[in-house]
Protein backbone atom coordinates (compact mmCIF):
# COMPACT_ATOMS: atom_id res chain seq x y z
CA UNK A 1 0.00 0.00 0.00
CA UNK A 2 2.90 2.64 0.66
CA UNK A 3 3.91 2.10 -2.97
CA UNK A 4 0.61 3.02 -4.21
CA UNK A 5 0.08 6.31 -5.99
CA UNK A 6 -2.70 8.19 -4.69
CA UNK A 7 -4.99 10.40 -7.18
CA UNK A 8 -6.16 14.03 -5.15
CA UNK A 9 -10.14 14.73 -5.88
CA UNK A 10 -8.24 17.50 -7.58
CA UNK A 11 -6.68 15.49 -10.32
CA UNK A 12 -2.99 15.61 -8.82
CA UNK A 13 -1.40 12.36 -8.42
CA UNK A 14 0.92 11.91 -5.49
CA UNK A 15 3.96 8.90 -6.26
CA UNK A 16 3.33 7.05 -2.97
CA UNK A 17 1.63 7.49 0.22
CA UNK A 18 4.14 8.82 2.16
CA UNK A 19 4.81 12.38 3.13
CA UNK A 20 7.09 14.49 5.09
CA UNK A 21 5.19 16.45 7.23
CA UNK A 22 6.24 20.15 7.79
CA UNK A 23 8.75 20.85 10.26
CA UNK A 24 10.07 24.19 11.62
CA UNK A 25 13.65 24.51 9.39
CA UNK A 26 14.22 28.32 10.23
CA UNK A 27 16.25 28.25 7.47
CA UNK A 28 15.55 31.52 5.45
CA UNK A 29 17.44 34.82 5.79
CA UNK A 30 16.74 37.76 8.18
CA UNK A 31 14.46 38.95 5.38
CA UNK A 32 12.54 35.41 4.92
CA UNK A 33 13.72 34.62 1.72
CA UNK A 34 14.96 30.90 1.53
CA UNK A 35 18.50 30.05 1.17
CA UNK A 36 20.99 27.38 -0.57
CA UNK A 37 20.97 25.87 2.40
CA UNK A 38 17.01 25.37 2.34
CA UNK A 39 17.33 24.03 -0.93
CA UNK A 40 20.07 21.81 -0.11
CA UNK A 41 17.76 20.24 2.93
CA UNK A 42 14.67 19.25 0.70
CA UNK A 43 16.97 18.09 -1.91
CA UNK A 44 17.99 15.91 0.54
CA UNK A 45 14.66 14.68 1.58
CA UNK A 46 13.24 14.40 -2.02
CA UNK A 47 16.11 12.23 -3.02
CA UNK A 48 15.17 10.50 0.36
CA UNK A 49 11.75 8.62 -1.63
CA UNK A 50 8.50 10.32 -0.06
CA UNK A 51 5.38 10.95 -2.31
CA UNK A 52 4.79 14.54 -0.97
CA UNK A 53 6.72 17.16 1.00
CA UNK A 54 5.49 19.84 2.97
CA UNK A 55 7.20 22.63 3.68
CA UNK A 56 7.80 24.21 7.40
CA UNK A 57 5.59 27.68 8.14
CA UNK A 58 6.00 29.91 5.31
CA UNK A 59 4.64 32.86 6.91
CA UNK A 60 2.03 35.43 5.51
CA UNK A 61 3.22 38.29 6.81
CA UNK A 62 6.68 39.71 7.56
CA UNK A 63 5.24 41.20 10.52
CA UNK A 64 4.35 37.72 12.39
CA UNK A 65 6.99 34.80 12.38
CA UNK A 66 6.68 31.58 14.37
CA UNK A 67 9.91 31.06 14.97
CA UNK A 68 12.87 33.39 13.85
CA UNK A 69 14.19 32.81 10.13
CA UNK A 70 11.17 31.27 8.98
CA UNK A 71 10.37 32.28 5.20
CA UNK A 72 8.21 35.22 4.32
CA UNK A 73 5.98 35.07 0.95
CA UNK A 74 3.85 38.41 0.89
CA UNK A 75 4.84 39.74 -2.40
CA UNK A 76 7.20 38.81 -5.14
CA UNK A 77 10.76 40.53 -3.37
CA UNK A 78 11.69 36.27 -2.94
CA UNK A 79 9.96 34.71 -5.98
CA UNK A 80 12.97 33.85 -7.25
CA UNK A 81 14.06 32.23 -4.03
CA UNK A 82 10.64 30.18 -3.89
CA UNK A 83 11.24 28.94 -7.09
CA UNK A 84 14.43 28.07 -6.09
CA UNK A 85 13.33 25.62 -3.10
CA UNK A 86 10.78 24.47 -5.19
CA UNK A 87 13.24 23.26 -8.06
CA UNK A 88 15.18 21.73 -5.71
CA UNK A 89 12.89 19.32 -4.56
CA UNK A 90 11.33 18.61 -8.23
CA UNK A 91 14.52 17.75 -9.01
CA UNK A 92 14.36 14.36 -7.44
CA UNK A 93 10.44 13.33 -8.06
CA UNK A 94 8.57 14.04 -5.07
CA UNK A 95 5.95 16.95 -5.30
CA UNK A 96 6.12 19.89 -2.99
CA UNK A 97 3.17 21.39 -1.21
CA UNK A 98 4.01 25.31 0.84
CA UNK A 99 2.49 25.30 3.96
CA UNK A 100 1.21 28.91 4.75
CA UNK A 101 0.74 30.24 8.21
CA UNK A 102 0.27 32.91 10.92
CA UNK A 103 0.62 32.54 14.54
CA UNK A 104 -1.75 35.11 15.94
CA UNK A 105 -0.54 35.53 20.03
CA UNK A 106 2.20 32.40 19.37
CA UNK A 107 4.40 35.03 17.28
CA UNK A 108 7.92 34.67 18.77
CA UNK A 109 9.34 37.66 16.37
CA UNK A 110 9.60 40.38 15.32
CA UNK A 111 10.28 41.09 19.05
CA UNK A 112 9.19 45.07 18.68
CA UNK A 113 5.77 43.97 17.36
CA UNK A 114 2.52 43.20 19.55
CA UNK A 115 1.05 39.88 18.72
CA UNK A 116 -2.32 39.74 17.00
CA UNK A 117 -5.01 37.44 18.52
CA UNK A 118 -8.57 36.61 18.20
CA UNK A 119 -9.31 37.92 21.77
CA UNK A 120 -6.68 39.92 23.93
CA UNK A 121 -5.48 36.42 26.00
CA UNK A 122 -1.94 35.27 26.69
CA UNK A 123 -1.09 32.08 25.60
CA UNK A 124 -0.64 30.61 29.57
CA UNK A 125 3.20 29.37 28.26
CA UNK A 126 6.29 30.94 29.93
CA UNK A 127 8.24 32.64 27.58
CA UNK A 128 4.85 33.03 24.61
CA UNK A 129 3.16 35.41 27.45
CA UNK A 130 5.59 38.27 27.87
CA UNK A 131 3.80 40.64 25.16
CA UNK A 132 -0.40 40.43 25.51
CA UNK A 133 -1.63 40.19 22.68
CA UNK A 134 -4.11 42.61 20.46
CA UNK A 135 -7.46 41.25 19.50
CA UNK A 136 -7.78 41.85 15.90
CA UNK A 137 -10.48 43.86 14.20
CA UNK A 138 -12.80 43.20 11.87
CA UNK A 139 -11.28 45.23 9.23
CA UNK A 140 -7.72 43.42 9.74
CA UNK A 141 -9.22 39.81 9.43
CA UNK A 142 -10.55 40.25 6.68
CA UNK A 143 -6.99 41.76 5.59
CA UNK A 144 -5.52 38.19 7.04
CA UNK A 145 -7.81 36.45 4.61
CA UNK A 146 -6.70 37.93 1.90
CA UNK A 147 -3.07 37.51 2.86
CA UNK A 148 -3.69 33.37 3.09
CA UNK A 149 -4.72 33.74 -0.71
CA UNK A 150 -2.00 35.93 -1.82
CA UNK A 151 0.35 33.66 0.01
CA UNK A 152 -1.05 30.86 -1.87
CA UNK A 153 -1.20 32.43 -5.03
CA UNK A 154 2.06 33.56 -5.09
CA UNK A 155 3.28 29.74 -4.11
CA UNK A 156 1.80 28.32 -7.03
CA UNK A 157 3.21 31.46 -9.29
CA UNK A 158 7.20 29.72 -7.72
CA UNK A 159 6.33 26.45 -8.85
CA UNK A 160 5.13 24.92 -5.67
CA UNK A 161 2.55 21.66 -6.07
CA UNK A 162 -0.31 22.92 -3.58
CA UNK A 163 -0.81 24.47 -0.46
CA UNK A 164 -1.17 23.22 3.28
CA UNK A 165 -3.28 26.04 5.21
CA UNK A 166 -1.77 25.25 9.06
CA UNK A 167 -4.95 25.65 11.51
CA UNK A 168 -3.47 23.57 14.09
CA UNK A 169 -0.55 23.65 16.86
CA UNK A 170 -2.39 27.21 18.64
CA UNK A 171 -1.32 29.06 15.87
CA UNK A 172 -4.02 32.05 14.95
CA UNK A 173 -6.67 29.60 13.17
CA UNK A 174 -6.31 27.17 15.18
CA UNK A 175 -6.86 29.98 18.30
CA UNK A 176 -10.06 31.24 16.31
CA UNK A 177 -10.92 27.50 17.03
CA UNK A 178 -10.16 27.17 20.48
CA UNK A 179 -13.16 28.83 23.02
CA UNK A 180 -10.16 29.12 25.27
CA UNK A 181 -8.03 31.81 23.04
CA UNK A 182 -11.25 32.88 20.94
CA UNK A 183 -13.71 35.33 23.04
CA UNK A 184 -14.95 37.37 20.87
CA UNK A 185 -18.79 38.56 20.54
CA UNK A 186 -18.98 38.99 17.10
CA UNK A 187 -19.16 36.94 13.76
CA UNK A 188 -15.87 35.18 14.51
CA UNK A 189 -16.48 34.33 18.27
CA UNK A 190 -19.18 32.33 20.60
CA UNK A 191 -20.66 29.40 18.66
CA UNK A 192 -18.16 26.78 16.94
CA UNK A 193 -20.04 27.90 13.74
CA UNK A 194 -19.05 31.30 14.16
CA UNK A 195 -15.14 30.61 15.58
CA UNK A 196 -14.55 28.00 12.67
CA UNK A 197 -15.93 30.92 10.08
CA UNK A 198 -12.51 32.39 9.74
CA UNK A 199 -11.19 28.86 8.61
CA UNK A 200 -13.65 28.57 6.09
CA UNK A 201 -13.16 31.94 4.69
CA UNK A 202 -8.99 31.33 4.00
CA UNK A 203 -10.05 27.78 2.57
CA UNK A 204 -12.23 29.43 0.22
CA UNK A 205 -10.25 32.40 -0.98
CA UNK A 206 -7.26 29.82 -1.04
CA UNK A 207 -9.17 28.04 -3.36
CA UNK A 208 -10.25 30.93 -5.57
CA UNK A 209 -6.59 32.00 -5.52
CA UNK A 210 -5.35 28.92 -7.27
CA UNK A 211 -7.91 27.29 -8.98
CA UNK A 212 -9.26 24.16 -9.00
CA UNK A 213 -6.95 22.39 -10.15
CA UNK A 214 -4.34 22.57 -7.17
CA UNK A 215 -4.22 20.62 -4.25
CA UNK A 216 -5.41 22.40 -1.20
CA UNK A 217 -4.69 21.05 2.32
CA UNK A 218 -5.58 21.48 6.11
CA UNK A 219 -3.60 21.02 9.21
CA UNK A 220 -6.18 20.64 12.06
CA UNK A 221 -5.98 19.36 15.27
CA UNK A 222 -8.11 16.40 16.69
CA UNK A 223 -8.05 18.04 20.00
CA UNK A 224 -6.33 20.81 21.97
CA UNK A 225 -5.44 18.11 24.83
CA UNK A 226 -5.86 21.51 27.89
CA UNK A 227 -8.85 22.41 29.44
CA UNK A 228 -11.18 25.27 27.60
CA UNK A 229 -9.32 23.83 24.17
CA UNK A 230 -10.92 22.58 21.26
CA UNK A 231 -12.51 19.31 21.90
CA UNK A 232 -12.32 16.18 19.74
CA UNK A 233 -16.46 16.16 19.24
CA UNK A 234 -16.18 20.02 17.55
CA UNK A 235 -13.28 19.06 15.88
CA UNK A 236 -14.48 16.05 14.11
CA UNK A 237 -17.70 18.94 12.75
CA UNK A 238 -14.89 21.15 11.58
CA UNK A 239 -13.40 18.39 9.35
CA UNK A 240 -16.80 17.56 7.93
CA UNK A 241 -16.80 21.43 7.05
CA UNK A 242 -13.64 21.26 5.47
CA UNK A 243 -14.62 18.55 3.24
CA UNK A 244 -18.14 20.31 2.07
CA UNK A 245 -15.49 22.95 0.97
CA UNK A 246 -13.70 19.91 -1.22
CA UNK A 247 -10.36 20.40 0.23
CA UNK A 248 -7.65 17.44 -1.18
CA UNK A 249 -6.15 16.33 2.26
CA UNK A 250 -6.52 16.86 5.75
CA UNK A 251 -3.63 16.38 8.00
CA UNK A 252 -5.03 15.23 11.49
CA UNK A 253 -2.11 16.62 14.53
CA UNK A 254 -2.98 17.75 17.98
CA UNK A 255 -2.02 19.84 20.70
CA UNK A 256 -0.34 23.37 20.86
CA UNK A 257 2.45 25.27 23.26
CA UNK A 258 0.50 24.46 26.33
CA UNK A 259 -0.03 20.81 25.45
CA UNK A 260 2.36 19.14 23.02
CA UNK A 261 0.66 16.38 21.86
CA UNK A 262 2.24 16.23 18.55
CA UNK A 263 5.26 15.57 19.83
CA UNK A 264 4.31 12.68 22.01
CA UNK A 265 4.68 14.12 25.25
CA UNK A 266 1.15 14.33 26.15
CA UNK A 267 0.44 11.39 28.37
CA UNK A 268 -2.93 9.32 27.61
CA UNK A 269 -3.26 10.96 24.38
CA UNK A 270 -5.03 7.96 21.74
CA UNK A 271 -2.99 5.02 20.39
CA UNK A 272 0.75 4.41 21.71
CA UNK A 273 1.94 3.97 18.15
CA UNK A 274 -0.28 6.21 16.58
CA UNK A 275 -1.39 9.63 18.62
CA UNK A 276 -4.22 10.89 16.85
CA UNK A 277 -5.53 7.14 15.74
CA UNK A 278 -9.25 7.30 16.93
CA UNK A 279 -9.75 10.43 15.68
CA UNK A 280 -9.12 9.49 12.18
CA UNK A 281 -11.28 6.28 12.82
CA UNK A 282 -14.10 8.75 13.92
CA UNK A 283 -14.15 10.28 10.07
CA UNK A 284 -13.97 6.88 8.43
CA UNK A 285 -17.30 6.09 6.36
CA UNK A 286 -18.33 9.64 6.76
CA UNK A 287 -16.04 11.23 4.40
CA UNK A 288 -14.64 10.79 1.31
CA UNK A 289 -12.29 13.38 2.20
CA UNK A 290 -8.21 12.06 2.04
CA UNK A 291 -6.71 12.11 5.69
CA UNK A 292 -2.90 12.06 6.25
CA UNK A 293 -2.16 10.96 9.72
CA UNK A 294 0.99 12.05 11.57
CA UNK A 295 2.56 11.14 14.86
CA UNK A 296 4.16 8.47 16.55
CA UNK A 297 3.83 5.77 13.37
CA UNK A 298 6.73 3.97 12.94
CA UNK A 299 6.54 0.12 11.97
CA UNK A 300 6.17 -0.46 8.09
CA UNK A 301 3.13 -2.81 8.95
CA UNK A 302 1.25 -0.46 11.34
CA UNK A 303 1.04 1.82 7.98
CA UNK A 304 0.18 -0.95 5.62
CA UNK A 305 -2.68 -1.71 7.69
CA UNK A 306 -3.87 1.61 8.23
CA UNK A 307 -3.79 2.45 4.28
CA UNK A 308 -5.44 -0.80 3.37
CA UNK A 309 -8.51 -0.48 5.92
CA UNK A 310 -8.67 2.54 4.33
CA UNK A 311 -8.49 4.72 7.75
CA UNK A 312 -5.86 6.74 6.32
CA UNK A 313 -4.54 7.87 2.76
CA UNK A 314 -1.15 9.03 3.88
CA UNK A 315 1.19 8.78 6.20
CA UNK A 316 2.93 11.35 7.88
CA UNK A 317 6.53 11.26 8.91
CA UNK A 318 8.11 14.20 10.75
CA UNK A 319 11.19 13.51 13.38
CA UNK A 320 12.05 10.59 11.88
CA UNK A 321 13.61 12.20 8.72
CA UNK A 322 15.84 14.73 11.19
CA UNK A 323 17.83 11.89 11.52
CA UNK A 324 17.22 9.56 8.42
CA UNK A 325 16.34 11.78 5.49
CA UNK A 326 15.87 8.42 2.99
CA UNK A 327 13.40 6.31 5.82
CA UNK A 328 10.85 6.80 3.19
CA UNK A 329 12.49 4.88 0.89
CA UNK A 330 14.05 2.33 3.36
CA UNK A 331 10.49 1.86 4.20
CA UNK A 332 9.08 1.32 0.78
CA UNK A 333 12.22 -1.51 1.00
CA UNK A 334 10.86 -3.38 3.42
CA UNK A 335 12.44 -1.59 6.81
CA UNK A 336 10.74 -0.27 10.02
CA UNK A 337 11.70 3.35 11.48
CA UNK A 338 14.94 2.97 13.69
CA UNK A 339 14.63 3.84 17.37
CA UNK A 340 15.61 7.68 17.49
CA UNK A 341 17.35 9.06 19.74
CA UNK A 342 15.49 10.95 22.83
CA UNK A 343 16.02 14.76 23.69
CA UNK A 344 16.77 16.21 26.37
CA UNK A 345 13.73 16.23 29.71
CA UNK A 346 13.17 18.35 31.91
CA UNK A 347 9.64 17.44 33.14
CA UNK A 348 7.85 20.44 32.01
CA UNK A 349 6.14 19.66 29.02
CA UNK A 350 6.22 23.05 27.32
CA UNK A 351 10.51 23.09 27.81
CA UNK A 352 10.69 20.01 26.55
CA UNK A 353 8.56 20.69 23.84
CA UNK A 354 11.10 23.15 23.25
CA UNK A 355 14.05 21.05 23.85
CA UNK A 356 12.36 18.56 21.36
CA UNK A 357 12.57 21.27 18.67
CA UNK A 358 15.93 22.81 19.13
CA UNK A 359 17.25 18.60 19.16
CA UNK A 360 16.18 18.40 15.73
CA UNK A 361 16.50 21.85 14.00
CA UNK A 362 20.34 20.87 15.11
CA UNK A 363 20.26 18.24 12.21
CA UNK A 364 18.51 19.93 9.73
CA UNK A 365 21.12 22.83 9.86
CA UNK A 366 23.45 19.80 9.72
CA UNK A 367 21.65 18.68 6.57
CA UNK A 368 21.76 21.99 5.11
CA UNK A 369 25.15 22.67 5.60
CA UNK A 370 25.85 19.13 3.78
CA UNK A 371 26.88 17.16 6.77
CA UNK A 372 24.91 13.76 7.98
CA UNK A 373 22.91 13.86 10.90
CA UNK A 374 24.65 13.10 14.19
CA UNK A 375 22.83 9.78 15.20
CA UNK A 376 24.04 10.21 18.78
CA UNK A 377 23.76 14.05 19.74
CA UNK A 378 24.69 15.39 22.68
CA UNK A 379 23.17 18.28 24.97
CA UNK A 380 25.63 20.91 23.34
CA UNK A 381 23.36 20.04 19.95
CA UNK A 382 20.49 21.44 22.47
CA UNK A 383 22.63 24.30 23.57
CA UNK A 384 23.90 25.54 19.98
CA UNK A 385 20.61 25.30 18.70
CA UNK A 386 19.04 27.57 21.60
CA UNK A 387 21.87 29.64 20.92
CA UNK A 388 21.29 29.82 17.58
CA UNK A 389 17.89 30.54 17.68
CA UNK A 390 18.38 33.37 20.02
CA UNK A 391 21.12 35.40 18.22
CA UNK A 392 18.10 34.73 15.16
CA UNK A 393 15.25 36.24 17.15
CA UNK A 394 17.56 39.53 17.65
CA UNK A 395 18.63 40.17 14.73
CA UNK A 396 15.33 39.15 12.51
CA UNK A 397 14.03 41.88 10.10
CA UNK A 398 11.36 43.92 11.32
CA UNK A 399 8.06 43.98 9.01
CA UNK A 400 7.09 45.47 5.84
CA UNK A 401 3.44 46.36 6.97
CA UNK A 402 0.23 45.03 8.35
CA UNK A 403 -1.31 42.63 10.82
Amino acid sequence: MLHQPLTLPCGAVLRNRIAKAAMSEQLADRHGSPTPGLNRLYATWSRGGAGLLITGNVMISSAAFTEPRNAVLEDPRHLPAHRAWADAVHAHGAAVWMQINHPGRAAVAPLSRRPVAPSAVRLPVPGYNLRRPRALTGAEITEIVGRFARTAELAVAAGFDGVQIHAAHGYLLSQFLSPAANRRTDAYGGEPSNRRRLLLDVVRAVRASVGPGVPVGVKLNAADFHRGGLTQEESLHVALALADEGIDLLEVSGGDYQSPAMTGLVEGVGHRDAYFLEYARQLTGRTTMPIMLTGGIRTRAAMNELLSVGTVDVIGLGRPLAFHPDIPRRLLAGEDVPALPAAPRTGYRPADSYLELAWHNAQFHRIAAGSAPRLAPGPFSVVRGMGRVTAAALTQAGPASGS
